[in-house]
């Protein structure tokens, strides 16, 4: 042992030792005393790693504030970006919105505009089925009163031309074939 081991150990036995002989008053003396020794004991011996540890301690303490001072600027950035960001979405749901208003009117119009020519189409398709069928109504009607015109003639004829004067047409129209057929 050292020299000032020996001197510590030996103050440090000497309060038990005098507690052992003097049950009186000098026992809280030496128990103070002992405290003290105590005290300056650790603090001879400890000192030098308990200031290391504080100052380690110290620097992290001090890195993890300069870290959470950067997490937290950073955050702070998101925020204010994601805070414009905020900011301008209404912006852009309006424009997106008058877009899509612009885009539905433009389909509209072109929708009303091809069924307008449609329309036009139709017309003109109807008309002229139109004018077909009354072409053809007129051309049955024809067909039909003539067909009744001859039926009605025919059954004038047969009431009246009788038998002489069917000989007589029959002669007729064997003259004008010959005479045709002179010339």
């Amino acid at each position: 042992m050292t020299r000032s081991a020996a001197i510590l150990v030996s103050l440090w036995l000497a309060p038990s030792a005098a507690y052992a002989s003097d049950e009186g008053g000098m026992t809280m003396v030496w128990e103070i005393i002992n405290l003290a020794l105590m005290v300056g004991v650790l603090v001879y011996f400890a000192r030098k790693p308990v200031l290391t540890f504080l100052s380690e301690r110290r620097g992290e303490i001090q890195g993890n504030l300069a870290s959470a001072e950067q997490l937290l600027e950073e955050a702070e950035g998101k925020l204010q970006g994601w805070s414009q960001r905020a900011a301008q979405l209404d912006a852009e749901v309006e424009s997106i919105r008058a877009a899509a208003q612009k885009a539905a009117q433009q389909e509209r119009d072109a929708i009303v505009a091809d069924a307008q020519v449609t329309a036009a189409r139709i017309r003109a398709s109807a008309g002229s089925v139109v004018e077909r069928g009354l072409r053809a109504a007129r051309e049955s009607l024809r067909e039909e009163v003539a067909d009744l015109a001859t039926d009605l003639a025919s059954k004038i004829l047969i009431e009246k031309v009788n038998d002489q004067d069917r000989l007589r047409l029959v002669d007729e129209f064997i003259q004008k074939v010959d005479q045709e057929g002179t010339h």
